[in-house]
């Protein structure tokens, strides 16, 4: 049926929506962001979209990419990166900054620009700083192009730990103790800062987490267990961001619960248990998505400590102004208190991700995931909201 008479809008009701799965980015969690875009374009259903793969390299170089799941897994324990996958080692997608225009072009040098058509909506698959962090979404925003997940200030929130416990403080949610040091702080007087933290631990006792302030998948995280490791950790962390956060050891329990949007509002998820992981210090990278330590889910709580996660959940969701979804990671304290440690505003996606699997055992299986949030993100217009 050919449809070039047809009235434009009835042309757009013709054709599937089309989604742009954007993946890769400049963090240092490049490669799982690529296996995690993987995943969710292994479960789209080509029947109802079409799907447009653009990878971000690792110098920020927005790619065209080879639509092929299989090749963005990690292998022998090697991650896959954008520029294994691209068309083009020169070639370059742009989005429109237009509102009223959501064609993406796709440019080489010397050759004239190729239209690749509209796009109805961004899936943002990108982790950590320069594209989980609001820089994205706010690229998104000033185009008029809809995506899945959260906004502008709830993704800034949800990058950086101590804003986001400041907010949680401020909503009545329960925080651990920590301390932050800033840039400017540490580089005009190290030995004040240094001994900000060596106070800390005086107060709350060893073993303390050095932690960037603004990275995700526990990339530079380290357990310190006396005064003497803390010099590398601080190193260690400042590597990716120089700003950091020292927190304080809470014994007990690893709980996550994951939030989705549905119609009439955000639910949470059954929680899954995080627990001790032989061989490793804590829940690290390497447990998470090298050895792919199994969690528990559900977790096994009593009905009312999981009635209570997932009220924090969502009450978590609700006061960094969240969309579409969060998982959010507890502490279970020894005396019997949950205590947030953090949202993930774009959390791993893979099907063996605590988050796809804790909604599995609530009832929504991985490719409905998938739709659901794209669903969302196509009713949910750009702008203040």
């Amino acid at each position: 049926m050919s449809t070039d008479n047809l009235p434009q809008n009835t042309e757009q009701q013709l054709r599937k929506p089309r989604v742009a799965v954007v993946f890769g980015g400049r963090s240092s969690e490049h490669g799982i962001s690529v296996v995690t875009a993987g995943a969710v374009l292994s479960a789209i259903d080509r029947t109802k979209y079409d799907v447009l793969p653009i990878g971000i390299t690792q110098d920020g170089r927005w790619a065209l990419t080879a639509d092929e799941p299989e090749r963005m897994a990690i292998v022998d324990r090697r991650q896959p990166n954008v520029e294994q996958l691209a068309e083009s080692d020169e070639g370059g997608v742009i989005l429109p900054v237009d509102p009223g225009n959501r064609e993406v072009v796709y440019s080489e040098p010397g050759s004239v620009p190729k239209a690749l058509g509209e796009v109805d909506v961004v899936f943002p698959m990108l982790h950590g700083p320069y594209g989980e962090d609001g820089t994205l979404q706010g690229l998104l925003e000033l185009s008029g192009v809809p995506y899945v997940g959260s906004g502008v200030l709830a993704s800034a929130v949800g990058q950086d730990k101590e804003y986001m416990k400041r907010v949680f403080t401020s909503f009545g949610l329960p925080v651990g103790p920590y301390v932050v040091i800033r840039p400017r702080e540490w580089e005009q007087d190290e030995p004040a800062a240094r001994k900000k933290i060596v106070d800390f631990a005086g107060e709350h006792g060893w073993p303390l987490f050095v932690k960037p302030a603004r990275a995700g998948s526990s990339i530079g995280i380290t357990k310190v267990e006396d005064l003497s490791g803390l010099d590398e950790a601080i190193a260690a962390a400042r590597h990716h961001d120089p700003k950091f956060l020292v927190e304080a050891l809470l014994r007990g329990r690893e709980i996550e619960c994951g939030v989705l949007e549905f119609e009439d509002g955000p639910r949470a998820s059954l929680p899954a248990e995080i627990p001790p992981v032989q061989s490793h210090a804590y829940y690290d990278f390497e447990a998470k998505y090298i050895d792919s330590a199994p969690g528990i889910v559900p977790a096994p709580l009593t009905p009312e400590q999981t009635a209570e996660v997932r009220r924090l959940a969502v009450d978590a969701f609700e006061a960094a102004s969240c969309e579409g979804l969060v998982r959010a990671d507890f502490f279970l304290t020894e005396d019997g208190e949950f205590v947030i440690n953090e949202i993930n505003t774009m959390p791993g996606f893979t099907p063996i991700s605590m988050y796809p699997k804790m909604w599995e055992a609530t009832g929504v299986p991985y490719p409905e995931l998938v739709d659901r949030l794209i669903q969302v993100a196509l009713r949910r217009q750009t702008g203040l909201r």
